[in-house]
């Protein structure tokens, strides 16, 4: 009884971020006590504890706080997100604030590096891109702002490939995508969210093309819904595109974008004859060659909105969100189950 109690406790602390460390160990040491309480007296003991708690729980910084500026369930805060995501973030602050109708996030969505230099705004409480602040960049976070960042990954996301209804091929190598990107291949033309700054820019130069510069044939598009109408107008474009924008079947909007342009088959990682889409199973099994990381920085001097956020995306009900969005939860478990087709 006492371990259960304890990990739902562990997980409930996670989640709403309402226990402080020190209202935990008391309700632990309670609980560990009360085990040797049988009947109505455990019934008893264990209301009679559950409401010290409670009332202790004001006194720590997750507790009803008036002075403090925001608490995880009030205020108001500015995150910094890579455009990439907005889709899916878009989802995870919609179902956060409709549990905490007081509580207001504004999301900024920027090319990514325009979101790293977010990292030294003090106004800007969280920030979400595809890479991970390096031991140097912590320190030097710490440093200016005198405050101790976390940061963590909370999914992985695929770059997408897109081409016209209408293209002649829609099946594609990692070589046959250098050559289309860097203008060895006449009569394609790639399209992306911005020729700089962008995390799609990013990852195409650093694992694609290993430092080798884009080619003059690159097309710069202002979003990623941008990119899709594009190519969705223009035969001739291959478009690149976080996988998160075009790969969930039950939004309306992204259902009408894949009426509109074809997902291109890549060839698989692990089978030089397989050609496959940038499905969860593939992120999972990093059978598809363009998979990367979402990662938060949270920077946040108390117990607050930016804390809550972070929790709830860590989340059983957070990470569900990621899962409906096809892109891959990395703080849930994953399974892939064989199947059989009767022919």
């Amino acid at each position: 009884m006492y371990g259960s109690v304890c990990v739902w406790i562990q997980r409930w602390q996670c989640t709403v971020g309402f226990f402080n460390h020190w209202t935990f160990e008391f309700l632990v040491f309670g609980i560990s006590h009360l085990e040797l309480v049988t009947g109505m007296r455990f019934l008893k003991n264990l209301l009679w504890l559950t409401a010290m708690v409670f009332g202790l729980s004001g006194c720590g910084p997750y507790g009803n706080n008036p002075d403090a500026p925001d608490e995880y369930n009030r205020g108001t805060i500015h995150i910094s997100a890579d455009e990439s995501f907005k889709p899916v973030l878009d989802a995870e602050v919609q179902v956060y604030q409709a549990s905490y109708p007081d509580a207001k996030i504004i999301v900024h969505y920027k090319p990514e590096a325009e979101c790293l230099k977010d990292a030294l705004v003090d106004s800007i409480r969280m920030i979400i891109t595809t890479r991970r602040f390096s031991d140097k960049e912590l320190q030097f976070i710490i440093d200016s702002l005198k405050v101790d960042p976390k940061q963590s990954t909370i999914a992985y996301d695929a770059i997408a490939v897109v081409v016209n209804k209408a293209a002649t091929d829609s099946f594609f190598t990692m070589q046959e995508l250098k050559d289309v990107i860097t203008g060895k291949t006449p009569g394609l033309t790639p399209v992306f969210d911005g020729v700089q700054a962008t995390s799609t820019v990013r990852f195409m130069l650093d694992s694609v093309l290993k430092g080798a510069p884009l080619g003059k044939n690159v097309l710069a598009a202002r979003s990623s819904d941008s990119v899709l109408n594009y190519v969705s107008q223009n035969k001739n474009a291959v478009g690149f595109i976080g996988v998160s924008w075009i790969g969930n079947k039950e939004d309306s909007t992204q259902l009408s974008f894949q009426h509109k342009v074809t997902i291109a088959n890549i060839q698989s990682l692990d089978n030089p004859d397989g050609y496959i889409k940038p499905y969860q199973a593939n992120i999972y099994a990093r059978r598809y060659p363009m998979v990367r990381d979402l990662v938060y920085l949270l920077k946040e001097k108390h117990q607050g909105l930016g804390n809550g956020f972070a929790n709830f995306l860590n989340s059983d009900r957070g990470q569900l969100i990621f899962r409906r969005a096809y892109l891959l939860p990395a703080k849930m478990p994953f399974w892939i189950r064989p199947t059989t087709l009767n022919s």
